[in-house]
């Protein structure tokens, strides 16, 4: 009987555990998602990275991926246009939404958080919804109300 040996570790940044083959694999090597369908990064950062089954979206607010600009008319506005930019994202990584298994939003007005819940509940409308942690902060780049990251991850076993 041949057993594979299989490696677990734990990724303090995420909080996630990986487990694959013990003997590492090319393809389980970091890889970096892009998209011109998203806003290209504003800083020294990917729009995604890829390592094993899991993929990594970086946080999303509102901007127009045409133009770069914030889009206007509220919060609820904003979150689904972070939506859309992180559905291209996981479209370039060859996923879609049911793939997201954890996801973070981030809102400058904590008060606005029933119309941000009803934008984001627009985007998951079938299977099992992920795990969610909502967070209030004092603000967030280029002055958007609304910041949402995803953590998805692959069919592989």
């Amino acid at each position: 009987m041949n057993r594979r040996a299989v490696l677990c570790a734990v990724i303090v940044a995420g909080s996630s555990l990986l487990c694959g083959p013990a003997s590492a694999q090319p393809s389980d090597a970091p890889t970096a998602i892009k998209t011109s369908d998203a806003p290209l990064p504003i800083g020294p950062f990917s729009q995604a990275v890829s390592v094993g089954p899991l993929v990594y979206l970086s946080g999303q607010i509102g901007l127009d991926p045409a133009t770069g600009q914030l889009v206007t008319g509220g919060t609820d506005v904003e979150a689904r246009r972070a939506m859309a930019n992180l559905g291209a994202v996981l479209k370039a990584a060859g996923l879609t939404f049911g793939n997201v298994v954890k996801t973070t939003i981030y809102l400058t007005d904590i008060t606005d958080f029933g119309k941000v819940n009803a934008a984001y509940a627009e985007f998951f409308t079938s299977g099992t919804p992920p795990a969610r942690a909502t967070v209030g902060v004092a603000s967030l780049v280029r002055g958007a109300h609304v910041e949402i990251e995803m953590v998805a991850v692959r069919q592989r076993y």
